[in-house]
């Protein structure tokens, strides 16, 4: 029988004392998202999960039951481990979880929450930073560190299947939930993206608002063999960004979540820290890309918790040729 997640990670982590640190955390998480995945499996039975609670911490987004409880059972999760702070989508400000402890952790709970009471793929997010030295660990300002300081990031997708995907620095492993055992297994230990698939993800409602280098883009595609690129793309759009990225990791293509003249959404709408930075290094550990049309999205440093950004992923090549267009005349 195939590996567990456990073993694979005390493996990789060997006797060294912060490796062992994110092991503890990231098995935490596995085991918070394989209970959320059983309850999510359970559906109407577990009651209005779909049902609205408010909204969210930044005063946006409307925050559901499964939300809500999804957040908890994660934080209850961490409870002894590690982790010196936990900082949640679905809070202001981070929490306290054990003094002293040498990571921090960002997540989104519940990634495609307008999905839940339509049975439609939804997701956890995740990413795992060292704590700081000299700033309070339970701040804001112990998150304003580069994507590229993440030591562990990964997502749980609940479909048919429930598949957690994560990344420690040395590619990216694909894990399966084996429901009856109750742990993870592996998968596939270097996940490589393909670089050829003719599928784009977008919103193609929010034509109208977007730069007019980026509808050049689509538009381009959107001609298909009579095109530019000579050659026809199918769209898909799941409303849960955990999902998008979960094909692209199994069969290519890319992502796209542009900035937009509407309200709100001119900085862009993804959260940077909970869903941008883990999603990052997903993909450029598996050889494709992730950027805010500019700038490679591990590269940036963020100045709020709850920041916003611009966010395109998938293929290296197909990621590169949007920046082409985004960065050509009109800049």
């Amino acid at each position: 029988m195939s590996e567990t997640l456990d073993e694979y990670l005390g493996r990789w982590a060997g006797a060294d004392p912060l490796r062992q640190a994110v092991r503890a955390a990231v098995t935490a998480l596995a085991s918070g998202t394989a209970a959320i995945a059983a309850l999510v499996a359970d559906g109407p039975l577990a009651g209005e999960l779909a049902a609205s609670r408010g909204i969210g911490a930044d005063g946006w987004d409307d925050q559901k039951e499964l939300d809500v409880r999804a957040d908890e059972m994660l934080l209850g999760s961490l409870a002894g481990k590690p982790v010196a702070a936990y900082a949640s989508e679905e809070a202001e400000l981070p929490v306290p979880v054990t003094p002293g402890a040498p990571l921090i952790v960002a997540i989104d709970p519940l990634d495609g929450s307008s999905n839940i009471d339509t049975d439609v793929t939804i997701g956890t997010i995740f990413s795992v930073l060292p704590a700081p030295e000299g700033v309070d660990p339970v701040s804001e300002a112990a998150y304003f560190q580069p994507g590229r300081a993440q030591l562990a990031a990964g997502y749980a997708v609940y479909g048919p299947h429930t598949a957690f995907v994560l990344s420690v620095g040395e590619g990216t492993i694909h894990f399966v939930l084996d429901r009856a055992a109750g742990t993870y297994r592996l998968v596939k230990e270097r996940v490589t993206i393909p670089t050829v698939a003719r599928e784009f993800a977008i919103n193609m409602s929010n034509h109208r608002h977007w730069d007019d280098r980026l509808r050049l883009y689509i538009d381009d595609l959107l001609q298909g063999k009579d095109g530019p690129r000579e050659a026809d793309y199918n769209m898909r759009w799941i409303a849960s960004m955990v999902a998008e990225a979960h094909r692209i990791i199994i069969r290519g293509g890319i992502y796209l979540y542009p900035a937009d003249t509407r309200a709100g959404y001119t900085q862009g709408r993804l959260r940077l820290v909970y869903e941008a930075f883990p999603i990052a290094l997903l993909m450029e550990q598996s050889g494709a890309a992730a950027t805010d049309g500019r700038t490679p999205i591990l590269d940036l440093v963020p100045e709020r918790l709850h920041q916003r950004v611009p966010l395109i992923f998938g293929s290296r090549e197909k990621v590169e040729r949007v920046s082409n267009y985004l960065t050509g005349p009109g800049e």
